[in-house]
């Protein structure tokens, strides 16, 4: 036995493996308090006692990963009381799955896929989703914390026994997360790990999990079942996501290894999926058409389908079919209890077909929606895990020849895991199409043999639990390191036009890797601001730690940028130092990075920005590619620019500045690329003190930097500079009495909003909102508190509001009902910053900011009541309200929708306009995007809608 396996070596009495799953949660333990050398490497299932109905708690095996919030009536007083907690708020586990049934506006669920979401602020209280009216929220941070907090509390309860030494968060805590999750969604699953009390934990991903759990029970004859060049493929489908892992057998100098060589991208597909699918089905069935039920009514739907599902395929008493019922609401376009069923044969149906159909091993995952945006959540394009699956192997068969040294690669064994292929006839189904794409190389009788898993549920926890020992030196390890590498760009002394990189952190290199990489003569430019972008590659083999290569676009993703300033010496004195460039991969697999000064004892941490903004596009990173413009006439631009606002100088006038820029630059301003504007914006920076030479210099500023910063992002420097600019809101203007410069300051910041947080665009509004003369509940006060506005004025504080995306609902509802009542519908300017208060699809903000559906849909009705003589002015208006999303959260009734598109029909550009309202999915073409601005966006800046 292991001299690190001796209770007395260890700080902590058990090891604790925890599956954090989309659906059910579970928890494995060993055990090492106990006496035998046996005993102590049992590993054993923690029944976690939770609420399972009215004043009923029972042990379980599995926590189902389901939050209630109740309201003051919903329960009786002390039904949800747990023995150590009799004044809950909340409930987990299987009694808050089925209350939520019935009441699915205060369930929320799936909160794991929430935390891979971009597309909103995962730290906001925004679940349940589309929840209205009084509802409590949280945050999916915050939910996955009460799960935590649950297992937590409830290991103290039971296991704890007075003893502080075997407290929960003394143990060796294992807790897992999807193999695809990336930074971001690992650094949240630690933050709410965090928040409920759990202070030491180490990540593992599911696939590997899964897979220590079949090793832990075949310890002794693995090495006889298999051979030195074999594969096996872990396919894991889940309740919320897929997962892809590739394990290779090696022959080592103490005989086979494991080595875990590839892992897929992130997929969120699974079971969640299949119950939509199941619900839209049923809701044909019983309603004639879908997309009939309210969001309410639709969510019981769903849950009642999942419930089915999982009864009928695992049904072991013959029972082939169930009734569902989802009760009626007053005042619903379906008004009464609808009945519907669901057999055997159906379920099977539509899944096996929709989810795993027989595709050829050369298929690709479709590109185009499929629309399976029902609870708002940003699902896979394609739901065929089988092209996923078929996809996944063709991109790493030249790896795993180089790995093999074979020249045919086919899966010899294949473990499958996850809720989802629970079913045995849905694995055989798998197996015999692996059969089918292989054969051709491995031989006619050829057939991957399924490694049992006989506790799909529980495999995860037990596979955590397993990995627990062997960090301590049981058991058999499998070579797990880094399934990417690391690359950080450089820029070449060179004269070349290919991005050169350097290799950071080879593939497989194991957790705690840290290192100086001395050899390298590196140079960092110090007190201004700078972008280090960083590279992952999971299919490049061979590249060493330093090694300067050439990256391909196929062969990477991009990460978020770390934007900083290298603060050295002089603050006012840019200059280059010669640095080393430090690195370490972290034990919950995310990369911390340092630069340190050879000169002095100057060391900066550079840390991602794991807030990666949901209004970039989908790699962190705009495509600019706009034109490339002659560094002496940018010179000559800013020197322009240099002249009109420097203090003294008397032989510039700004009112002709953009016509000299114009000039000097040989374009029109239209054309001027993304990096030219930046370049000219920092130069208007540098000159912030010129605006004050006359009312004329501060509007010709504020006008100029607004056109060369808009839309406040898209830049690597663009946060360091919105920095920079929230010092000028402070200052206030320095000619406030001057109605242009009061005009300019306002498009100003229309222009820049998107580069403004939450708080600071509201922090500008509540300043504001007196001069409107709105009052809290949205009417307008007789008594002006506010200086009063000129018409011009007044119209771009409107517009600049209408463009504050990240302004609470609440907020843009009060906004949008003001603006309705005193609304022009021959103004263009009004129906644009309407549509863009009531937008069901945002431009760059989070799904979470947008105002109810039922408001949308009051604001249409209002419209398209209104008699005007100029109708073609509604019709972006009308669409960007009505827009169908797939989300019934954020969608309008279809019926108004309908109506929406008729009165579209009659317009000019109706057919335009009509493909965009029923564009599910859509992402903004550059005429809408521009549209959307108010203006024309920057040459060369191509957004990409995140949300979706």
């Amino acid at each position: 036995m292991n001299d690190l396996f001796q209770l007395e070596n260890l700080d902590f009495s058990y090891i604790i493996g925890i599956d954090l799953g989309t659906t059910n949660s579970a928890v494995a333990y060993v055990d090492l308090t106990q006496d035998s050398p046996k005993a102590r490497r049992k590993i054993r299932f923690f029944e976690v006692p939770q609420v399972v109905a009215p004043n009923e708690v029972g042990a379980r095996s599995i926590l189902p990963s389901f939050l209630y919030l109740p309201g003051k009536y919903d329960l009786p007083e002390g039904s949800f009381a747990l023995q150590w907690d009799d004044q809950r708020e909340f409930i987990v586990g299987e009694f808050a799955r089925e209350q939520g049934a019935k009441v699915p506006g205060r369930l929320v669920a799936s909160a794991k896929s929430w935390l891979c979401h971009g597309g909103v602020d995962r730290r906001a209280n925004i679940l349940p989703w589309g929840a209205e009216g009084d509802i409590p929220k949280v945050s999916p941070v915050d939910a996955s914390m009460r799960y935590l907090q649950h297992i937590r509390e409830s290991w103290d309860h039971l296991m704890r026994r007075g003893k502080e030494e075997w407290q929960f968060d003394q143990q060796l805590i294992v807790l897992t997360v999807p193999a695809s999750f990336d930074e971001v969604a690992r650094e949240l699953t630690i933050a709410a790990a965090r928040d409920a009390g759990i202070s030491r934990v180490i990540l593992l991903e599911e696939p590997l999990a899964a897979f220590y759990a079949w090793l832990s029970n075949n310890e002794d004859s693995w090495q006889n079942q298999m051979s030195d060049g074999q594969l096996v493929l872990v396919c894991d489908v889940g309740g919320g996501t897929t997962d892809f892992s590739i394990v290779g057998i090696r022959e080592g100098e103490k005989g086979l290894r494991f080595n875990r060589l590839a892992v897929g991208d992130h997929l969120m597909l699974g079971g969640d999926n299949m119950d939509l699918a199941l619900g839209r089905y049923l809701e044909q069935k019983i309603t004639g058409s879908a997309g009939k039920l309210d969001a309410r009514r639709w969510h019981q739907l769903v849950y009642q389908c999942r419930k089915a599902k999982e009864t009928l395929l695992g049904s072991a008493d013959g029972q082939s079919k169930m009734d569902i019922t989802v009760m009626g609401q007053a005042g619903s376009l379906i008004g009464g209890t609808l009945k519907g069923n669901l057999d055997q044969q159906e379920i099977q149906n539509i899944i096996f077909e929709g989810f795993f159909p027989e595709v050829s091993a050369d298929e690709t995952p479709e590109t185009k929606r499929s629309g399976l945006t029902e609870f708002g959540l940003p699902y896979v394009a394609d739901p065929a895990v089988t092209r996923h699956m078929a996809a996944f192997w063709r991109r790493f068969e030249p790896l795993m020849r180089q790995e093999t040294g074979r020249d045919a690669v086919f899966p010899d064994f294949v473990l499958f895991n996850g809720g989802a292929l629970t079913p045995q006839s849905l694995r055989w189904h798998l197996t015999m199409l692996m059969r089918n794409w292989f054969s051709p190389i491995a031989g006619s009788n050829w057939m991957p043999k399924e490694l049992p898993n006989p506790r799909p549920e529980l495999s995860v926890a037990i596979g955590a639990a397993y990995y627990g020992m062997v960090r301590l030196g049981e058991g058999v390890r499998v070579g797990s390191g880094s399934p990417r590498a690391y690359y950080v760009a450089v820029a070449s002394q060179k004269e070349s036009r290919k991005q050169e990189s350097v290799c950071l952190v080879p593939r497989g290199t194991e957790e705690g890797f840290e290192i100086k990489l001395d050899q390298l003569n590196f140079e960092a430019l110090a007190n201004q601001p700078v972008a280090f972008q960083l590279f992952t590659s999971s299919t490049r083999v061979g590249d060493q730690l330093g090694d300067i290569v050439t990256l391909a676009e196929d062969e990477t993703t991009v990460l978020p940028p770390i934007r900083t300033v290298l603060r050295f010496g002089k603050r006012d004195e840019a200059r280059k130092i010669p640095v080393n460039l430090g690195v370490r991969l972290t034990e919950i697999g995310t990369l911390d990075l340092f630069c340190e000064s050879k000169q002095t004892h100057h060391r900066w941490q550079l840390q991602f920005d794991v807030r990666q903004d949901a209004d970039r596009s989908g790699d962190g990173q705009p495509q600019s590619v706009g034109e490339t413009v002659d560094q002496q006439l940018i010179d000559a631009a800013l020197a322009l620019i240099e002249s009109t606002f420097t203090i003294g100088d008397s032989s510039a006038h700004p009112e002709g500045l953009t016509k000299q820029l114009e000039n000097a630059l040989e374009m029109k301003k239209e054309r001027w690329p993304t990096s030219l504007i930046r370049k000219m914006a920092d130069k208007l920076l540098e000159k912030m003190d010129g605006r004050k030479l006359s009312a004329a210099h501060e509007a010709r500023w504020l006008n100029l930097l607004g056109y060369c910063l808009r839309p406040g992002f898209g830049d690597p420097l663009d946060d360091w500079r919105m920095k920079q600019i929230w010092k000028l809101y402070f200052e206030e203007l320095a000619f406030a009495n001057n109605a242009q410069a009061r005009t300019e300051w306002w498009t100003f910041w229309r222009r820049i909003a998107g580069g403004l947080t939450p708080g600071k665009q509201l922090q500008i509004f509540q300043k504001i909102q007196p001069s409107l003369q709105i009052s809290a509940s949205g009417k307008s006060k007789k008594k002006k508190s506010g200086p009063k506005l000129n018409p011009h004025e007044e119209q771009e504080i409107w517009m600049a509001l209408a463009n504050f995306e990240r302004l609470p609902a609440a907020d843009k509802q009060l906004l949008g009902n003001a603006l309705l009542r005193k609304l022009s519908l021959t103004n263009p300017r009004d129906l644009w910053a309407i549509s863009r208060f009531g937008a069901r699809q945002p431009f760059y903000g989070t799904l979470d900011k947008l105002i109810p559906a039922t408001e949308a849909a009051h604001w249409i009705e209002h419209l398209l009541k209104q008699k005007t003589g100029k109708p073609e002015l509604l019709g972006n208006t009308l669409v960007q309200l009505a827009r169908h999303t797939g989300d019934r959260s954020r969608d309008i009734p279809e019926d108004l929708r309908q109506r929406v598109a008729t009165f579209l029909t009659e317009l000019p550009q109706g057919k335009t306009l009509v493909e965009r309202l029923s564009q599910s999915q859509h992402q903004f073409g550059k005429e809408e995007q521009d549209w959307l601005f108010g203006e024309s966006l920057p040459t060369g800046l191509v957004l990409s809608e995140s949300q979706e």
